[in-house]
């Protein structure tokens, strides 16, 4: 029996080798993918330590310094510290000045519970209308700003306008750093950071409006979404610690929620990252784990901005929920189907179909059975921006006259080609893309993708956070080539692309690939272009641009507006606390502001109400008579009409987009031109007409004030008509 149980405990023992050989050959597979050396860890760890220590205080010393220099550039544009607070109030232009005036209310109120209670049931600014201001106006930067100003005890040491205002630069820096940081991830240098930096400073007449309007929404929420695509592009990386990539996805669900509180319009730019996204992860340039774990990342930030906005069913309605939506539904009918095979590749093209139609079909239902009238004039401004419905409604056509929604013009691009931006990021724009086309038919082809791309391989198309910028930067040049407004969120991604591009050795060892160069060896060549070309850039852009930086520093542009001052002045001291102005809407929001009066509109386009309010008022300079106005205006409650010289004899470059000519071609006033079938109107221009004080204008209107700019009228309740 033991001499029968030898040999086949031998042939156990023989096998269980085999079996171990494996593990043990994978083990040393692993051992040598591991990139560590053993002769010197420590200098190698001091090494990195080094480099990201450097890098970090790079990063963090750009971000100061760019705080400080708009913070600079702020008092020597308005001379801020020298004014006083009518005066500094002033500075806030537009919808603006709505924005700071209920921050203002919000320090005054007697407690924060009271404040947003006021804030959500307001009354008090727009005559016959209750607003929930914090919903329809996104108040929450102001709302938080408050309760930082008392929290922090600023309130003893500043005043409340410059804690506002430097909050805002301070966002700034962290929008700068962020930049820094993304650019740095995808080239694994810092310089590409300092390029980025440069960049963005020099172009920052199309990078931000941050000197122009400090509370735009864009200006709170874009630091945001800045940080959320700089944590995006470090979780989509291949090899990632995982201490590393959860900090990467818990600061994209940071960042993405306070992007979607922050401003009324986010859900559309996450919807086009989502189809950046949908584009990566249908090529299977990336795992879906990752790509779907953004996307529940999207669904959770829309269900917290719906409860925290006050159920507000423009994200219902989001084209964001509807293909989210739509990839989940998609992504269960491909559980079970083994990649690489046939099969596979047919479902990825019905996956496209399938996404694409459940997407509309899921938007449409949803508009169907939720009521909403958010943002409905902006698909009626895109049928009349495309040419799909003509019109001569007066609010259309006042939008396509705005010089932030129509094409980019010739000065822009020539602008983005004297700071040397333009050129570069087209060509490091194309190596990208070509090189992605190349990954995709390798990928059709059934190659697969290699585990470990080296810098010899010249293959920068393989990594997936590469392409997601690729596509995110098409999408957004694309419609940034209708919209010249859209440019302020397209070219700081543009910055750091070309940043990247000229600064990853990857880059420049594809471009070689392609060429086949020999003469030279190629790795060295792409280490040293990595390392000179943005050394040369940085050098031509100190010489060229830094001069004029340091001269809007020193220059001093004071602000000098006295007719508004005397106007909010008089209105301060001689109007009733209940009465009721009618004007402009850019003037009803400084009035608001500077003044606290109730106004009949407001400076903001998300409401139709208030849209057709603002037509109704622009009135006063149309060839109407003076009963439809007075009637237009009483039905508001007016009690104070506002006339703006610069308005009713306003001399416009461009032909037709004069508030006046807008009118007459609104209300049939012109003359017949073109074909159309337009004819006189009987009556004078209303704002001309009634500051000659003749019958029947001085029965209807009392002038009570004027300046040089403005003209007060009191609407009087009393009619005596004159013969």
């Amino acid at each position: 029996m033991a001499e029968e149980e030898g040999p086949t405990v031998e042939l156990r023992q023989r096998k269980k080798p085999k079996s171990s050989e494996n593990k043990e050959s994978a083990k040393e597979e692993k051992i040598n993918d591991t990139p560590i050396p053993e002769r010197a860890p420590k200098y190698v760890l001091f090494q990195r330590f080094a480099k990201i220590f450097i890098g970090c205080l790079a990063a963090l010393t750009s971000g100061m310094m760019y705080s400080l220099y708009l913070s600079a550039y702020h008092e020597r544009k308005f001379w801020f510290s020298n004014r006083q607070e009518l005066e500094r109030e002033i500075t806030f232009q537009g919808d603006s000045a709505i924005y700071y005036s209920y921050y203002k209310d919000m320090l005054k109120a007697p407690s924060f519970e009271r404040g947003v209670y006021e804030l959500t049931h307001n009354n008090k600014t727009v005559s016959l209308k209750t607003i929930n201001a914090v919903q329809q106006m996104s108040l929450y930067p102001e709302l938080i700003t408050s309760i930082l100003y008392h929290a922090t005890g600023s309130n003893e040491i500043m005043e409340p306008v410059y804690f506002y205002v430097s909050i805002v630069l301070g966002l700034q820096g962290i929008y700068v750093i962020a930049l820094f940081v993304t650019s740095w991830l995808m080239s694994g240098t810092w310089l590409a950071g300092m390029l980025t930096v440069a960049w963005f400073i020099i172009n920052r007449v199309d990078t931000t409006r941050i000197e122009y309007s400090i509370p735009l929404r864009e200006n709170w929420a874009l630091p945001y979404f800045a940080c959320q695509v700089a944590a995006l592009t470090g979780y989509l990386k291949s090899k990632l610690n995982t201490s590393v990539q959860r900090f990467c996805y818990v600061l994209i669900n940071v960042s993405t929620y306070t992007f979607m509180m922050m401003w009324e319009y986010s859900h559309y730019l996450l919807f086009l990252q989502a189809i950046s996204l949908f584009l990566l992860d249908i090529f299977s340039l990336e795992q879906n784990d990752k790509v779907y774990e953004v996307y529940k990342i999207y669904i959770l930030s829309l269900f917290v901005g719906y409860l925290l906005q006050f159920e507000n069913p423009a994200l219902l309605v989001s084209p964001l929920l509807s293909l989210v939506a739509a990839l989940m539904l998609a992504k269960c009918l491909q559980l079970n189907v083994k990649k690489g095979t046939c099969v596979a590749k047919i479902m990825k093209v019905i996956n496209f179909y399938l996404v694409c139609t459940l997407t509309v079909t899921l938007n449409i239902i949803m508009k169907m059975f939720v009521p909403h009238r958010e943002n409905g004039h902006m698909l009626k401004f895109l049928e009349v921006k495309f040419g799909l419905n003509m019109t001569k409604n007066f609010t259309m056509n006042w939008l396509l006259c705005q010089e932030s929604l129509q094409a980019p013009s010739q000065d822009f691009f020539l602008r983005l080609t004297q700071s040397s931006l333009l050129p570069f990021y087209i060509l490091v724009l194309v190596i990208c893309f070509l090189s992605m086309m190349q990954v995709i038919f390798r990928r059709i082809n059934g190659k697969s993708l290699k585990e470990t791309v080296t810098l010899e391989d010249g293959r920068i198309g393989e990594r997936p956070e590469i392409i997601y910028h690729v596509i995110h930067t098409i999408l957004l040049g694309s419609l940034a080539m209708v919209i010249e407004g859209l440019k302020y969120i397209w070219i700081p991604y543009m910055c750091m692309l070309a940043a990247f591009g000229v600064c990853s050795p990857e880059l420049w060892m594809t471009l070689f690939k392609w060429l086949r160069l020999r003469t030279v060896h190629p790795v060295l060549l792409a280490l040293i272009l990595s390392m000179a070309v943005p050394t040369i850039i940085g050098l031509s852009l100190w010489k060229e641009f830094f001069p004029r930086l340091m001269t809007e520093l020193t220059e001093l542009q004071e602000f000098y507006d006295p007719d508004t001052v005397e106007l909010m002045t008089w209105i301060k001291r001689q109007a009733p606390v209940a009465a009721v102005f009618a004007g402009s809407p850019q003037l009803m929001g400084a009035i608001k502001l500077c003044t606290g009066w109730m106004v009949t509109s407001l400076p903001l386009y998300n409401d139709d109400d208030l849209l057709k309010r603002n037509e109704n008022i622009y009135q006063i300079y149309s060839k109407r008579s003076a009963e439809d106005i007075y009637k237009i205006l009483t039905s508001y409650k007016a009690n104070y009409l506002i006339v703006e010289d610069a308005i009713c004899n306003e001399v416009g470059t461009m032909r037709g987009c004069r508030v006046k000519d807008l009118l007459d071609i609104a209300n049939g006033h012109v003359v017949c031109e073109e074909g159309d079938k337009l004819t006189y109107s009987k009556y004078g221009r209303f704002c001309h007409e009634v500051k000659i004080n003749y019958s029947p204008y001085v029965n209807y209107f009392t002038r009570v004030y004027w300046n040089r700019s403005y003209f007060v009228y009191k609407i009087n309740t009393v009619i005596s008509f004159q013969s």
